[in-house]
């Protein structure tokens, strides 16, 4: 645990909470990221604004690929669009036992990653609500937590996190629990971006709350098809998140007003691939599939 040695690959907001929460408890961390986070970082640091703390931690920062080269894990948290292209520029700095942990929406990230490098890629589940204020500035909104697949890596990462105060949970089942997720976002994400609304704001419409319990269906439907155990009760989760996570905006929503490529195809738009593949139809996943690609020509 002492020794272990971390790089996150794209480090955004959940980047670096996660690897900053890492450098806040002394484990080794190097950031890799755009160079207006990056150079905020080299001059300031970087500030984790939590719900519990608000502290500035001095880290290592690059935006080179290259400073990948002697990490024991990766934390890969570059967005879905982005996976394989990222795996193809890290590779060759990659150490042979190197291990690398998605930290990514959709279920499907830690197979793109596999067929572009050699190295083990553990998929993992990511619960956490954050964004980058301002140049390396980390706003953290709730939760924070990661649920891992089983690997002989897995318990020397999850004593790296508890050292950090980062709850990881192992299971056999990660499969199931990234669906869980997965169907919260197709629920919230294409109708936050749609609305421009926070979570609490869409279900206040009557016709709302009723549309995502029919994409829920679907997505379980779908799920159902491809043999997976969907974890816990995927209806109480959607609307659980409306309370819970009142104020927040989606990803796909945050991307889309600022004009910036978003997961929607890895989202929605993969329920729809799957279900097609498997003769299961997913019209209403579909229809928001294709308003959130509309909305990215505007």
């Amino acid at each position: 645990m002492e020794s272990l040695r971390f790089a996150v690959v794209g480090a955004g907001s959940v980047g670096c909470y996660f690897g900053g929460m890492l450098a806040r408890a002394g484990v080794p961390v190097r950031l890799i990221g755009r160079p207006v986070h990056v150079d905020a970082m080299r001059e300031r640091g970087l500030r984790l604004d939590t719900l519990t703390f608000d502290d500035t931690v001095r880290v290592e920062a690059s935006s080179d690929a290259a400073a990948v080269a002697g990490a024991d894990v990766v934390l890969f948290c570059v967005k879905s669009t982005d996976s394989v292209a990222t795996a193809r520029e890290i590779v060759p700095h990659l150490g042979e036992h190197t291990v690398v942990l998605s930290l990514q929406n959709g279920v499907e990230n830690a197979e793109l990653i596999s067929q572009a490098l050699p190295q083990a890629v553990i998929p993992a589940v990511v619960y956490v609500a954050t964004e980058m204020a301002g140049p390396g500035h980390l706003k953290h909104h709730g939760r924070g937590e990661l649920v891992i697949a089983e690997s002989p890596s897995s318990a020397a990462i999850v004593a790296a996190f508890a050292r950090a105060g980062v709850p990881v949970q192992v299971s056999d089942n990660v499969a199931g629990a990234l669906w869980a997720k997965l169907i919260v976002n197709c629920a919230y994400n294409a109708l936050s971006a749609i609305a421009q609304k926070p979570y609490g704001k869409l279900v206040e419409i009557d016709s709302v709350p009723p549309l995502m319990q029919a994409v829920v269906d679907e997505c379980l439907r779908v799920a159902a098809a491809d043999g997976v155990a969907v974890t816990g009760d995927s209806h109480e989760a959607v609307r659980r998140i409306a309370h819970s996570m009142a104020g927040q905006y989606s990803s796909t929503a945050q991307d889309v007003a600022r004009g910036k490529p978003n997961e929607i195809d890895f989202l929605n738009g993969y329920v729809v691939r799957r279900g097609r593949a498997l003769g299961i139809p997913a019209p209403i996943n579909q229809t928001l599939w294709t308003l959130v690609k509309l909305m990215e020509k505007q």
